[in-house]
């Protein structure tokens, strides 16, 4: 296997702390609409992807929820790609 550009975990982490935050904002922060809207776009963008690379993203996104010390955010790493319809099933 080849080393992974370290620019990826980046961008992956970015893209779920922009997604848990539409998430988890009040209507006053962010219109819900907009929240919806702009997390669907964030999963069709990312179901585009060619399949090896959706595969090395859901890697990326294991590998942060393995690391996660805060409960509550790994739970959320972990059911992020389902929830954002990476993958069609939700393992346990």
């Amino acid at each position: 296997m080849t080393e992974m550009d370290p620019l990826v975990p980046a961008l992956a982490g970015l893209v779920v702390d922009i997604v848990w935050f539409l998430e988890s904002c009040g209507d006053e922060e962010v219109d819900p609409d907009s929240a919806v809207k702009m997390t669907e776009n964030v999963g069709s963008v990312l179901l585009k992807l060619p399949a090896a690379q959706r595969d090395r993203l859901l890697q990326v996104f294991a590998d942060m929820a393995e690391a996660e010390r805060d409960p509550g955010r790994r739970e959320f790493l972990e059911s992020f790609p389902f929830a954002i319809g990476m993958v069609e099933n939700q393992e346990s």
